[in-house]
């Protein structure tokens, strides 16, 4: 007889059963959550919706360096002692979060193997995302790069499946996301529009897996 299959760990089931005194709290879309230079005492918890994470530099510019949906945790720099928040947080979608004191997730931590193995993966997965995120715009062309983060929000490649349609996020933002400009960015989805990558609809925006194929693409002339 065959060993069992083990479950995936359900991060927020979990979460629920743990006797936390943690709050629930719902955003609509912009809503800030934390603001660079905040004080770092809580974690938070994606129940629903999506989370954009943005630095601003001493010149007031702007930079998009994640975006994270349901089942991620952010805010976790508080758990390594960082006094102050080192990025912005605002919810993109209409969002619930779990807000949870950095003191009571400390002791869950270490009393719960189960939910502090599903937290190191959490981390080591941030880390590689953001090595690749990396990698991806020293060396990729925009029109890559753009295609790559479409995929990533739809989460592809994800162990429970991929959620296709996306809800609509505006050209700005996704200009921040990849480093270009917005015409480049109106030119590529109108491309893939086109070539029927992806379908805007009235529930937001749908992304095929034949998206991949510009991902993988090695064009002989790279356009930044």
């Amino acid at each position: 007889m065959g060993r069992p299959k083990k479950r995936s760990f359900d991060a927020q089931a979990f979460l629920d059963a743990s006797g936390l005194k943690a709050k629930v709290v719902e955003y609509q879309s912009s809503d800030t959550i934390f603001s660079q230079g905040d004080a770092s005492d809580t974690i938070f918890y994606i129940q629903r919706g999506s989370v954009k994470l943005s630095v601003l530099s001493p010149a007031g510019r702007e930079a998009v360096v994640g975006v994270l949906t349901q089942g991620d945790f952010f805010g976790e720099g508080a758990l390594a002692g960082q006094p102050v928040r080192l990025v912005t947080a605002k919810s993109m979608t209409p969002s619930t979060i779990r807000v949870i004191p950095k003191g009571q997730m400390i002791r869950l931590l270490h009393k719960q193997h189960e939910l502090s193995d599903r937290f190191i993966s959490h981390m080591l997965a941030r880390n590689n995302r953001l090595e690749a995120d990396l990698v991806d715009q020293l060396f990729n062309a925009s029109e890559k790069r753009l295609a790559r983060t479409l995929l990533l929000l739809a989460r592809y490649g994800k162990p429970n499946g991929p959620l296709r349609v996306l809800p609509r996020i505006s050209q700005e933002v996704l200009a921040e996301m990849v480093g270009t400009t917005r015409s480049r960015v109106n030119f590529f989805m109108n491309k893939f529009r086109k070539l029927g990558f992806i379908e805007y609809n009235a529930g937001g925006l749908k992304v095929h897996n034949a998206l991949l194929s510009v991902v993988l693409h090695d064009p002989a002339r790279s356009d930044r």
